[in-house]
């Protein structure tokens, strides 16, 4: 049976931050579930930057079923975890049953790979402190407060946590997480 990989999300979340890690990690050999808040149908949105606006823009994305509740989900049956940005984690982040699958995957050291604004969820549960990472340039803030030392680059690898700034990122980002898979959780 192939090893299987946690996406974490929910509404708003953005459609390519969700859509990518899916299929790439499908492509590997993973086996991939979406978890959210409820079983139902996600509906995604598109950020996108366009000139003359001063941050991105969101249009209505994808829509995609989730494939199970973060009350479903048991940790201890994935070898890691996926959590995408958009707006999702804004308030994702205040999801007890989602912080206690997050909080799992940090204390066994799992791969876990976060972009845009998903280090949002892993800053409400205190796992950022001493760690480097990087995020959508407009939350250096955000990871400071976190206690993480923030740097603007395509792709950070701390030990088993891989991030990322945005979808414009996503080569550099798989990559680097796809090569923490293959030392920490090869396919079987």
């Amino acid at each position: 049976m192939p090893a299987k990989i946690l996406i974490v999300t929910g509404d708003a979340a953005e459609s390519l931050e969700v859509m990518y890690p899916y299929q790439r990690l499908r492509e590997e050999g993973y086996d991939v579930d979406i978890a959210a808040p409820s079983r139902k149908t996600l509906r995604f949105v598109v950020h996108d930057f366009e000139p003359g606006y001063d941050t991105y823009t969101e249009k209505p994305g994808y829509t995609w079923p989730a494939d199970l509740s973060f009350a479903e989900v048991d940790p201890g049956g994935y070898v890691a975890l996926v959590i995408p940005g958009g707006r999702a984690p804004e308030y994702l982040r205040n999801d007890p049953e989602l912080r206690k699958i997050l909080k799992a995957f940090f204390d066994a050291d799992k791969p876990v790979a976060q972009i845009c604004h998903g280090p949002l969820l892993t800053a409400a549960i205190d796992t950022l402190r001493g760690r480097r990472v990087t995020a959508y340039p407009a939350l250096e803030p955000d990871m400071q407060a976190a206690g993480a030392s923030f740097q603007d680059t395509e792709t950070v690898t701390d030990g088993t946590l891989v991030s990322a700034r945005a979808w414009p990122d996503h080569p550099s980002w798989m990559r680097e997480f796809i090569k923490v898979l293959r030392t920490k959780a090869p396919v079987n």
